[in-house]
């Protein structure tokens, strides 16, 4: 399969998760968390869907469309491994819905960043919540379900927060 093949793949996936994760949320109250801005693209997708929710974004360097900048208030500065911990208390609330995309070119530093912070972000998850993440996050808190129609296992990952 061509690189232009697998990246289409990815998108839909990405896509057809995030659309499905959105109606999992949509009567749990809570904001939206993004780890990983970007360009911009999901953000923009979540906040298309969301249009009522808070999407506080987690993003070490902005690089973005403008268009897709959240405001300042909503931007969390700074490698996630030490922003993470502190988000909580900048949120004010436990998340509903978390979109992971931290997963880089390399698929070793991808599985070690994903295990560091697999425990960060179900803490910041309300029970029943949702994360939607392009790496397996292996953690007791979250609970893998099933991906949407048509989506190769191992392609993205959906987890449900436990109950506390």
């Amino acid at each position: 399969m061509s690189r232009l093949e697998t990246f289409i793949r990815r998108l839909q996936a990405q896509r057809a998760c995030l659309d499905h994760a959105v109606e999992l949320v949509r009567d749990l109250p809570g904001p939206v968390l993004e780890l990983g801005l970007g360009n911009g693209r999901t953000y923009d997708h979540l906040r298309e869907r969301l249009p009522e929710r808070e999407i506080y974004v987690c993003e070490r360097q902005v690089a973005a469309h403008p268009d897709c900048i959240p405001p300042a208030r909503f931007l969390i500065i700074g490698d996630v491994r030490e922003t993470l911990p502190q988000a909580r208390t900048r949120i004010g609330a436990t998340v509903a819905l978390i979109h992971s995309d931290l997963g880089s070119g390399d698929a070793e530093a991808s599985r070690r960043q994903a295990a560091e912070v697999a425990p960060l972000i179900a803490s910041l998850l309300r029970p029943g919540g949702i994360v939607v993440s392009d790496q397996a996050l292996l953690t007791a808190r979250l609970q893998a379900i099933e991906l949407p129609a048509g989506i190769e296992p191992g392609r993205y990952f959906l987890y449900r927060a436990a109950e506390d």
